[in-house]
């Protein structure tokens, strides 16, 4: 299955609660940090939510 590498590129501080936890359950932490994630609806649905804080790149 396909995987995205999503990379927090903007600071959290600021957003909103809810945005601030969806970083937390991608498993963000700080600006820079990079993580693997499965391609499924759910990670997208992720990524939707904040896309201004992170990028996104397909494996």
């Amino acid at each position: 299955m396909a995987q995205l590498k999503v990379t927090q590129v903007r600071s959290a501080i600021g957003s909103k609660p809810n945005q601030r936890q969806t970083l937390r359950s991608l498993g963000l932490k700080r600006i820079n940090d990079t993580v693997v994630q499965e391609d499924r609806p759910e990670i997208r649905g992720m990524v939707a939510t904040v896309p201004h804080l992170v990028a996104v790149e397909e494996i």
